[in-house]
């Protein structure tokens, strides 16, 4: 192999700390190494995330033996293109390398680094070391002239042209202005291009999957369409949705969510309040999919026909709506396939079917599908597919994942890759609260958002370890949480008895601490009785319809519409990274920054923790972020009110008394 081809920093056949490599492994293998480059997901076995139009940060230490000057290039590509982009990368010092891409188009990505010998800048850095210090260079001139015409010899065309031109002009100028010449950026400009890169290097490709910017930045809100109704006696309809579009959007909501939409099994059925036996007219639980109507891909009878559907999801798009569905991979003991394909599901030793059960707690309305049964593979993981594919036909982009954790992990990167190789924008949510190694693994195999550990954190500290762990790796590569509120699932013990106040804790932590964030209906009008002693909502709208005045008295919508539109508003909340926790000395306030990497939208956000008492502290400014000195002046405005104000130096002081307002957002900036 000769100097100028490239070596791939890999690891070796034997690179093992037991074995010795051979002579000619030794001369072989790569001068220079590339390593630890972010972001990088298990070598390079996952992609990482990134949305389209947002810059990726590439990262990675090189170096080699020696002196010499190197020479680093970041090349990306589309994974279906064979055009590379080159972007040189710059190092700030300690042998790290960065530079950035910026991908416009979704889908998959590669990139790889190439590093080399650089021999006209080595001689450039030693020539203005010589020279500043006075050191005679006549022959380092000599060198330099040598050096243009090796540049001469391995160039062409308009390069080689110009490179003689500068020998040329070289030879009729003194000392002081050859150096000049030797170290001009043209000169370095045009001998990079004419460089033959010695000793090239080069890493292996790493994958990037590249998401549309609602897969970063979005607001959720869940709504069963079958309770958008003025009677608990009357069946909501796709056609009655269309009168909640108008206050959805104004709240600044952009994904409507329904849970599923699918005619609902009779047998099994659940009563309210999670009954083991319906009573006439309870219309069940929608995730007993299936019936003689049809399984996932038909729509229940009483929430109107596919055409209602589509216009629905047309109407949505005019309010700025986009319409979420869930997937469920479950079936009522109706579903048309029990009937079609038996053999894709279990079957108990004495002819029953094995139902789900998540022991002591059993789910007698439906039933799991044994995704490797001898006659599901590939016949069920291709009809599931299928049902993804036909929805997205149907306008639907998104889809939230019902306990995706409970699924092979091979299908589900499977089904995602191939869906968005025909749809590249369909975005996937994990309905997942399982163990850390399986949400994050969820995230590597293609999910784009998930469900999170928000939901039970509560404390200054929980809340402040956790906001900081998505924020590094692996996390902050492969993982995009959506803050929810609430579910239907989960009525969280922190709202049962904090009153209006928690539910604005809640919201304001939520939409702050991510660019996803998400609640199901009548979180807006603080509804949270539960259950006695469980986490779960008293008369659950799972099984049953549930009307609502959503103008009654106490609502919170007027300030959800606020912390949404702060949101969009600035581009520092559009995203859980750049978040950083400052002095606030009060163990009941959360104090923390979200602010751009180039410092230019800095906000301060200061929770009170506490639902029922006034909190006072005093807090520090972080005016080094911002380049100033702690006896700086900065300008404060409140998002939430719009009232502005000047700091004076570092530390401040505040109260938060939550029956006005138990939290406060501020943009902060520089005085003029």
């Amino acid at each position: 192999m000769s100097r100028n081809e490239p070596f791939e920093s890999v690891p070796m056949a034997n690179d093992h700390p037991d074995q010795a490599i051979s002579l000619s492994q030794a001369l072989l293998a790569p001068r220079l190494v590339i390593e630890d480059t972010q972001p990088v997901l298990e070598a390079g076995t996952f992609a990482a995330k990134t949305v389209s139009g947002q810059a990726v940060a590439v990262s990675s230490k090189v170096y080699g033996d020696g002196h010499d000057r190197l020479a680093v290039m970041l090349n990306w590509r589309q994974a279906n293109s064979r055009r590379w982009h080159c972007v040189p990368m710059q190092s700030p010092g300690n042998d790290l390398w960065l530079a950035e891409f910026t991908p416009t188009e979704l889908g998959l990505h590669l990139f790889s680094i190439e590093a080399w010998i650089d021999p006209f800048a080595t001689y450039c850095h030693d020539l203005e070391k010589k020279y500043h210090a006075g050191v005679e260079v006549k022959l380092e001139l000599e060198e330099g002239r040598l050096m243009l015409g090796q540049g001469i010899d391995l160039s062409e065309g308009a390069l080689r042209e110009e490179i003689s031109a500068l020998q040329q002009q070289l030879a009729a100028l003194k000392a002081d202005d050859q150096v000049a010449l030797l170290l001009h950026p043209d000169t370095a400009r045009l001998m990079a291009e004419a460089e033959h890169r010695s000793y090239l290097t080069r890493s292996r490709e790493y994958p990037v999957d590249v998401d549309r910017p609602a897969a970063l930045f979005a607001s959720w809100y869940e709504l069963f369409p079958r309770s958008v109704t003025d009677s608990p006696e009357r069946h909501g309809t796709f056609n009655d949705v269309h009168e909640r579009l108008p206050m959805i959007r104004d709240m600044g909501f952009d994904v409507l969510y329904f849970p599923p939409i699918h005619p609902i099994g009779t047998q099994h059925r659940k009563g309210r309040n999670n009954a083991l036996r319906a009573e006439p007219g309870d219309p069940g639980s929608p995730y007993a999919i299936g019936s003689p109507e049809g399984g996932h891909e038909a729509i229940h009878p009483q929430l109107g026909t596919r055409e209602d559907f589509r216009r629905l999801v047309a109407a949505a798009a005019e309010h700025g709506l986009e319409i979420a569905l869930d997937f469920a991979i479950q079936c009522s003991q109706d579903h048309p396939w029990l009937k079609e394909h038996p053999g894709w599901f279990s079957w108990r030793p004495d002819g029953t079917i094995r139902y789900a059960e998540n022991p002591p707690k059993k789910y007698q309305d439906i039933v799991n599908v044994d995704f490797y049964a001898a006659d599901a593979v590939p016949s069920l993981w291709l009809a599931l597919r299928d049902v993804v594919v036909g929805w997205v036909e149907e306008g639907v982009k998104t889809f939230r994942v019902d306990n995706p954790h409970t699924k092979p992990l091979p299908f589900w990167q499977w089904l995602i890759a191939n869906v968005r190789s025909q749809y590249p924008e369909v975005i996937f949510l994990a309905e997942a609260f399982t163990k850390p190694a399986m949400m994050a693994r969820l995230g590597k195999v293609g999910y784009a958002q998930s469900y999170t550990y928000f939901t039970w954190r509560n404390s200054k500290q929980e809340l402040r370890e956790y906001f900081e762990e998505l924020n590094q790796p692996p996390w902050c590569h492969c993982y995009r949480p959506n803050f929810f509120v609430n579910t239907p699932d989960i009525n969280p013990y922190f709202l049962h008895t904090s009153g209006r106040a928690g539910f604005l804790i809640r919201a304001a932590l939520a939409t702050m601490g991510s660019g996803l964030w998400g609640m199901y209906s009548g979180f807006e009008l603080c509804e949270g009785t539960p259950l006695p002693g469980k986490e779960e909502y008293l008369d659950s709208e799972k099984y049953e319809i549930r009307p609502r005045d959503f103008n009654q008295p106490g609502n919170i919508v007027a300030e959800i519409a606020q912390l949404n539109r702060i949101r969009r508003q600035n581009r520092a909340l559009q995203t859980h990274l750049g978040v950083a926790f400052f002095n606030c000395w009060n163990d009941n306030i959360l104090y923390f920054a979200k602010r751009t990497p180039e410092r230019d939208n800095y906000i301060l956000v200061a929770i009170s923790l506490d639902p029922h008492n006034a909190q006072e502290a005093s807090f520090e400014l972080p005016l080094w972020e911002l380049g100033l000195d702690d006896n700086a002046d900065t300008l404060g405005e409140d998002l939430m009110n719009g009232h502005r104000w000047t700091w004076h130096g570092k530390t401040q002081w505040m109260r938060i008394e939550p029956w006005h307002q138990p939290f406060g957002i501020w943009r902060i900036e520089k005085a003029r």
